[in-house]
């Protein structure tokens, strides 16, 4: 694995001009931001060195790099999950590159079901912790030593500071933006009333595929993360509608523009690293 990792990093090493302090992470028809990055390249996954292929709709399977709100990033405009049939370490591979890259920061965004009645389809929400229920975890196995301990401590993996962040440039840009806490299932299926009704029971308040298993490994490696999902349908038990791939591609997309512009101001005022 990290033959690998570094064979990947020192190949995208030899094309980024600028060296990225920023990661980001973009899911089912959020890939919009990446249109506003003044790039040094965009590369297909199918052109990177033991990068997995990503096979889901919504989700382009391109990287670029250059720079955006004054800030070096790589973004990865569509993700790996589970249910496609990748293992945790191939889902997370991207992250332990970007952290060889030199990045400081992970930035994701995904679709996400809402539990929280008061939420709204088309919602932001910031989250504040996650719930992992994938039944695996990316650190199984022998340690990365390189990357983190191999126990990493997770009592704080969305650092407050920049859910602050969030919160603020939200109210600057108009964005009512919510915050809560996100639980991460296997997939591919949505889920059933019941399962809704029992992650609504042990405190989440949006439901997804995505996020966590990235969000683990970035903890591993020392990153600081912030997440903000899209809430692209909203999941009641008690009067529960059919939800479709295109439904929630179409959320994601009508909601991308604001999602950019809130983006685009984070990132123009993280702390230097």
């Amino acid at each position: 694995m990290l033959e690998k990792i570094r064979e990947t990093a020192d190949f995208l090493k030899s094309r980024i001009k600028h060296s990225p302090t920023i990661g980001m992470i973009t899911g089912t028809g959020l890939g919009s931001l990446t249109e506003r990055i003044v790039t040094d390249f965009r590369l297909p996954y199918e052109e990177i060195p033991n990068f997995p292929k990503s096979t889901v709709e919504g989700h382009r399977g391109v990287l670029a790099a250059g720079k955006l709100a004054g800030k070096s990033l790589i973004a990865l405009e569509g993700r790996f999950h589970l249910y496609e049939g990748y293992s945790p370490q191939e889902v997370t591979f991207p992250v332990r590159v970007m952290a060889s890259l030199g990045v400081k920061y992970l930035l994701m965004s995904s679709a996400a079901g809402g539990l929280n009645p008061q939420f709204e389809r088309g919602d932001l929400m910031v989250l504040t912790d996650h719930i992992n229920l994938k039944g695996t975890n990316p650190l199984i196995g022998p340690n990365l030593d390189e990357f983190g301990p191999s126990f990493p401590d997770m009592s704080q993996a969305y650092p407050p500071d920049l859910i602050r962040l969030a919160g603020k440039e939200a109210v600057h840009l108009g964005i009512l933006i919510k915050q809560g806490v996100y639980v991460g299932v296997l997939g591919p299926c949505l889920e059933t009333p019941a399962e809704t009704r029992f992650l609504r029971m042990i405190g989440a308040d949006a439901v997804g595929m995505s996020t966590v298993s990235q969000a683990i490994v970035g903890v591993h490696c020392g990153l600081k993360i912030l997440a903000i999902v899209v809430i692209t349908n909203m999941n009641l038990p008690d009067c529960m509608g059919k939800t479709s791939v295109a439904d929630i591609i179409d959320a994601s997309r009508q909601a991308g523009p604001a999602l950019s512009d809130l983006w685009e101001r984070i990132i123009g005022n993280l702390p230097d690293v």
